[in-house]
């Protein structure tokens, strides 16, 4: 059960962590205008900040791959 759980949430916080980055990367070169409000528009440096933070959760996830999930 140990590897397993361990997996499952580097998976988890993985994805959470690249969509969140990729969403902010687009928001911060401008292609992504929503929501109409957000103060992070076509500010270069939360297009670097969504950048880290996709490549952070990218290597999560390559690390959960490399886990074997058996226990």
């Amino acid at each position: 059960m140990g590897r397993s759980l361990i997996r499952h949430l580097l998976q988890i916080t993985g994805i959470a962590l690249f969509v969140s980055g990729v969403v902010w990367m687009l928001q911060g070169f401008g292609i992504l205008m929503w929501p109409q409000d957000s103060f992070m528009f076509a500010q270069r440096e939360w297009a670097l900040y969504g950048a880290i933070t996709a490549a952070i959760g990218a290597i999560f996830i390559l690390i959960s791959r490399r886990i074997d999930p058996r226990d």
